[in-house]
């Protein structure tokens, strides 16, 4: 998993970290996972995670810092969302990024948006793309902050409280969040298909008003 990354080399550096180093580079992994996707910060959270119980840090400050991180990374990508997202749609270098698709994302948002956004962390293949696009739809930032940070806190306590109790067999826990994230894209992946077919039918069901039949006159 992430063998791009070379995560057993990073975690071999964070294990050299004082522990001001190793809350530093917590708040990186988890900050930049929103802008440059994808990220192995999961998995770099649950090792970090297991020098809680050799008391190299501590658990409150760990959640705290990993959650500021996701919210700050978060709130970033929302902004140049609200910030260059229209402005995308002009460009013909997105072909994908049309006015048409940034319409039916808005009412998307508009529908489900908040609940998108309290789910979002624990989909980790599209929270880059959750949050851009909650910002091209300009959801209220106050609340989206909130909601945000509601759903960070509670994934990044599963994780860290995951890599403190496995402690050195922490791979074990890589292993469960590796098959977590397969069965989240498929479900994703089934549930988007859905709505596509849903779609698509609903189209071909409605009727074409030039073949409405004219009502026939009545007689008396």
């Amino acid at each position: 998993m992430f063998e791009a990354f070379d995560v057993q080399s990073i975690t071999q550096w964070l294990q050299r970290l004082s522990p001001l180093g190793v809350y530093a580079a917590l708040f990186v992994t988890t900050y930049i996972e929103n802008l440059f996707p994808p990220s192995p910060s999961d998995v770099i959270m649950l090792f970090i995670a297991t020098l809680i119980g050799l008391g190299t840090i501590d658990f409150v400050p760990t959640l705290t810092i990993a959650t500021s991180g996701s919210v700050l990374g978060f709130l970033t990508a929302f902004l140049l969302g609200r910030r260059f997202g229209h402005a995308l749609t002009e460009s013909t270098r997105f072909p994908f990024l049309t006015k048409t698709s940034v319409g039916k994302i808005d009412a998307w948002f508009d529908k489900y948006g908040f609940g998108v956004i309290i789910i979002n962390r624990f989909l980790a293949g599209t929270r880059a793309i959750v949050s851009f696009f909650a910002g091209i739809s300009e959801l209220d930032i106050k609340k989206t902050t909130l909601f945000c940070g509601i759903s960070a806190l509670a994934w990044n306590g599963i994780v860290i409280w995951l890599g403190s109790f496995l402690g050195e067999n922490w791979q074990k826990g890589e292993e469960i969040l590796s098959k977590y994230g397969l069965v989240v894209s498929i479900l994703f992946g089934a549930l988007v298909l859905f709505f596509v077919v849903k779609s698509i039918v609903g189209k071909i069901r409605k009727k074409d008003p030039e073949d409405t039949p004219i009502d026939q006159e009545t007689t008396s």
